[in-house]
């Protein structure tokens, strides 16, 4: 019997996140569940552990330098190596009405808090597990980002329907643009990275509102997760494909 893979998915202890690591769990894989909250951390250890997956707890707050080595640490101690990324913790901001965020009138500390986590915490993390994830044959690395980030979608009038989220939006548009700039600097290597939208998925982070189930929203970044070799690299997709920048 072949090694079992290792992954680590930010952001695991509930909706999207846990549900990316039951998935990669179902699959064989040994998962880290990367979170801040130790109870909520080792909740979902348990329940990922009751449903047959080998899950581990790592204490990881994507806004600390400490705290991502420390994760990082204790990967390499349980595992030694890290086969699959998945960047999935993210904050939204404070939204007004109707779930927005007004550019004029954003308060930009809420801003410099959303980039914080959504942007820096992946680059952040992302760098701290690189020499984990060389020593894989195939690492994949997974962000993920939202339809809101699209520029061509968000200007164009079809879309109008979509809420204004002047903070959220533009973070996911920056994660977007790092995954692009990390692809074209594993180019050429056996590192893929790319960009997951999970839709509009009913989990506290949009207040239980969407048409989507946290197990489908976590389809396309376990599928992004599981790429071959001869996979995609600096892409951004949803169920229906890719999603254009």
């Amino acid at each position: 019997m072949s090694e079992a893979k290792i992954a680590l998915v930010t952001g695991a202890n509930k909706g999207i996140g846990h549900e990316i690591a039951a998935g990669l769990g179902a699959l064989g894989y040994r998962v880290g569940v990367g979170a801040r909250d130790e109870a909520r951390r080792e909740s979902a250890v348990e329940k990922l552990r009751a449903a047959g997956a080998d899950a581990f707890g790592v204490p990881l707050d994507v806004t600390g330098d400490r705290s991502v080595t420390d994760a990082a640490e204790l990967v390499e101690r349980r595992a030694g190596r890290l086969d699959v990324l998945v960047n999935n913790a993210g904050v939204s901001g404070e939204t007004g009405p109707g779930w927005e965020q007004d550019p004029t009138a954003l308060d930009l500390a809420m801003v410099r808090a959303v980039v914080e986590t959504n942007v820096f915490g992946v680059i952040r993390v992302t760098n701290a597990m690189l020499p984990l994830l060389r020593r894989s044959a195939s690492p994949r690395v997974v962000n993920v980002s939202s339809s809101l980030a699209s520029l061509s979608r968000q200007s164009d009038p079809e879309f109008a329907a979509s809420p204004v989220m002047a903070a959220y939006a533009p973070s996911k548009s920056y994660l977007n643009a790092v995954t692009v700039q990390y692809a074209r600097r594993f180019a050429g290597t056996n590192i893929l990275i790319n960009a997951a939208c999970p839709g509009l998925v009913a989990t506290d982070f949009t207040g239980f509102t969407g048409p989507r189930t946290p197990e489908q929203g976590a389809a396309t970044a376990i599928r992004l997760a599981t790429l071959p070799d001869d996979g995609p690299t600096g892409a951004f997709f949803e169920d229906a494909g890719v999603i254009p920048w």
